[in-house]
């Protein structure tokens, strides 16, 4: 595998207080399957999807508990340069540089806004096996409270130039690496209740979002947003029976035409 550009999303992972119960419900939803629990990294637990490393659960660590999360990794080529790009940018580092075995080596810090994510420096594990086919990783958007904090924080630690909705009414901006976009970041409005922290939400793909959000609340989710379709593909925002907020997408379900955008200077 190609070593994935700096600032790209690149894995993710979540802890949850009951590791059986999160694999029988993500097992259920998206179809993956799991590899053993490794007792030397805290019974860390890869998911696959058709055979491919896709994600990865664990139960929280001792001094960690805490509400289910799903954490979203980006790529680097050295997390020690980042993570002092980080202090420097106005990040708080909640876990500096750790080498983990031969896998690589991990990092996890907050925005000054308060979105928490990864940093990943590929050892013998690069990250996604698999994007954008059914129980895979396919896209993810930083929601935050702050926009401009976020978005000069994001742009100074990772090299994102920004593209803007021409809709004045839609606070949402799109991360780029060069020509390519890596992910979205949007305004959390009032429809947030105060007690819901900023978050990167991620979006695992299905072949049917209406198929998966019937199978989802059945097994105990709660139904934040949608179905609705967009240019994009047809998505929900869901929340996990453990409290974790993550989405669903059919990229092959569209309608509409994408909207307008126009750089940021």
């Amino acid at each position: 595998m190609a070593v994935r550009p700096e600032g790209s999303p690149c894995w993710a992972d979540a802890m949850f207080p009951d590791l059986d119960a999160a694999k029988r419900f993500y097992g259920d939803v998206l179809g993956w399957t799991f590899g053993g629990s490794v007792e030397e990294y805290g019974d860390y637990t890869q998911a696959y999807a058709d055979g491919k490393a896709v994600a990865a659960l664990m139960p929280p660590m001792p001094g960690q508990e805490g509400p289910a999360a799903w954490c979203l990794y980006l790529a680097s080529a050295d997390a020690a340069a980042t993570a002092a790009r980080i202090h420097d940018s106005g990040g708080e580092p909640l876990m500096d540089p750790m080498r983990v075995g031969e896998f690589g080596t991990m990092l996890l810090a907050r925005d000054p806004a308060g979105v928490t994510f990864g940093v990943w420096q590929a050892g013998s594990h690069e990250g996604f096996e698999a994007e954008r086919v059914p129980g895979a990783y396919c896209w993810a958007e930083v929601f935050t409270r702050d926009p401009a904090a976020s978005d000069a924080f994001f742009s100074a630690v990772f090299p994102y130039n920004m593209k803007k909705m021409a809709d004045e009414h839609v606070d949402f901006r799109l991360y780029n690496l060069g020509d390519q976009t890596v992910m979205g970041r949007m305004r959390m409005g009032d429809e947030f209740p105060p007690q819901v922290p900023p978050y990167i939400n991620v979006y695992f793909t299905v072949a049917d979002c209406d198929a998966a959000v019937a199978k989802a609340t059945d097994r105990g989710a709660v139904l934040r947003f949608g179905p609705m379709s967009m240019p994009f593909g047809r998505f929900a925002a869901l929340t996990d029976p453990q409290g974790a907020a993550f989405s669903v997408i059919d990229v092959n379900t569209t309608e509409g035409e994408p909207p307008k955008l126009s750089p940021v200077s």
